[in-house]
């Protein structure tokens, strides 16, 4: 006998926060014992082959406000462009070099903040370089589903201006949104890459 076939009903939406801290980053919040550090807390270690860099930046709302509750996590190749994945097939990465990290947005001022190294070119899927990123993924209470999006490199003009996915933005002026500006913080490299959620100044988002 066949059953009569029925229509289910789509779940309510839930956002990531507040209580995303609680399982992603417990030592943050003074929840001691479940692990020993945060994942994604260290990135590098002194044996990390590339040049050793600062990413920081806030995250604001549409009122242009900074997040303090935020979690962010990056992803990215290590010096040689090759990724710490099983699934990385064009060679061996750095076995010192984690390529995930995951920071809190601080509860003051609002700043997330990763040492790290400065990545290789990545081939896009036709084969032509893509400009050095860092790929971000964004979670907070009032996002349903994490946002992803892309730093690159204020210093890699030439890399830059042929990047294929850089090239695939339709409204250039938006372009500048993925751009991290270069400083030096106590000698080292540091770039700022403040995210826009929305509003005039809206960071470039990907659909993956």
């Amino acid at each position: 006998m066949f059953q009569k076939p029925t229509t289910l009903k789509e779940s309510p939406s839930q956002t990531a926060g507040p209580y995303v801290h609680i399982g992603a980053t417990p030592n943050w919040v003074e929840i001691t014992g479940v692990w020993e550090e945060d994942l994604g807390l260290v990135i590098v270690g002194p044996e990390t082959k590339g040049e050793r860099i600062i990413v920081k930046g806030r995250i604001f709302d549409g009122s242009g406000n900074a997040i303090k509750d935020a979690l962010v996590e990056s992803w990215q190749a290590d010096a040689a462009g090759l990724y710490n994945s099983r699934e990385e097939m064009r060679g061996q990465a750095d076995p010192n070099f984690a390529g995930w990290g995951r920071q809190p947005t601080d509860a003051t001022t609002g700043e997330y903040r990763f040492e790290t190294i400065k990545p290789g070119r990545v081939p896009y899927r036709d084969g032509r370089p893509m400009a050095p990123h860092i790929t971000f993924w964004i979670v907070a209470r009032g996002i349903n589903i994490g946002l992803h999006t892309r730093m690159y490199f204020g210093d890699e003009e030439a890399a830059n201006a042929e990047c294929p996915v850089l090239a695939r933005i339709e409204h250039k002026f938006r372009v500048p949104t993925l751009i991290a500006s270069r400083s030096e913080e106590n000698g080292m490299p540091t770039y700022t890459f403040d995210i826009h959620l929305q509003g005039e100044k809206e960071t470039v988002f990907f659909d993956i």
